[in-house]
């Protein structure tokens, strides 16, 4: 995060600057997707509980990173559990993919681990909402089970 973070700075820095016109475009660009993970990503750290962990392979690419999640309450209390996310090119206006690594009995995890949060609390959806709300809806489903999820449609 903090090589990309540093990379903005320095590109919003050459902004009209002679310097930015010889540039590649393709080495100057930073995507939307980007922009908005870069401030996501800060948000997230400084909010999440203490039960969760997030990791990034390659501080590089904040649009694919891990959470592991140990919840302290509930059915799944002293579990383990791994979930994946990507965040597509087009996000915001696609919701990220979020798959659970770890084999769970969930109705609203499947066996190969797609995640259905629509019927979660009051109806999440995804893609009206940023990163951290999505790992909250994530966390729902430790904490309560939907008998209304993606396996009983």
């Amino acid at each position: 995060m903090l090589m990309l973070a540093s990379k903005l700075k320095r590109d919003d820095g050459l902004k009209g600057s002679r310097a930015a016109a010889t540039a590649s475009d393709s080495t100057r660009k930073v995507s939307v997707r980007d922009r908005l993970l870069v401030k996501e990503v800060a948000e997230l750290k400084a909010n999440l509980p203490c039960t969760c962990k997030v990791h990034f392979p390659d501080p590089n690419k904040l649009h694919c990173f891990q959470l592991t999640v140990t919840p302290d309450e509930g059915y799944y209390q002293g579990g383990k559990f791994q979930f994946e996310t990507v965040v597509p090119d087009a996000y915001s206006m696609v919701p990220p993919e979020v798959k659970c690594l770890t084999k769970i009995w969930h109705p609203n995890i499947t066996e190969t681990g797609e995640i259905c949060l629509n019927n979660v609390k009051g109806r999440i959806v995804l893609h009206s909402f940023g990163i951290y709300i999505c790992i909250r809806g994530g966390l729902l489903l430790l904490d309560s089970l939907s008998v209304q999820g993606h396996l009983f449609h």
